[in-house]
């Protein structure tokens, strides 16, 4: 196979859900993040544009990185919330 193809995993949870739902993601470590946060919003049903994704930590991620950066940095324990909830907490 091509070195190319190396894929990086992402747990990432739905936090303004009480029943914490995630979805895990596998994707090319050179894929968009922006392009997971959308993946991520349309798989929990909410808005990816009005969503954020903040590390464990609670730190807000910039998405227009690449999702093997973010790894990297971050690791793959991820957790999404929809904007609207933000703040509200």
């Amino acid at each position: 196979g091509m070195s190319k193809g190396a894929k990086v995993s992402f747990k990432i949870t739905l936090t303004s859900d009480p029943k914490l739902p995630y979805r895990v993601f596998s994707v090319p470590e050179s894929a968009p993040f922006t392009a997971v946060l959308k993946y991520a919003a349309d798989e929990f049903g909410v808005e990816s544009d009005s969503s954020a994704i903040l590390t464990n930590d609670g730190v807000a991620l910039n998405p227009s990185q690449t999702a093997g950066a973010i790894f990297l940095k971050n690791g793959g324990d991820l957790k999404l919330i929809p904007r609207d909830k933000v703040g509200a907490i």
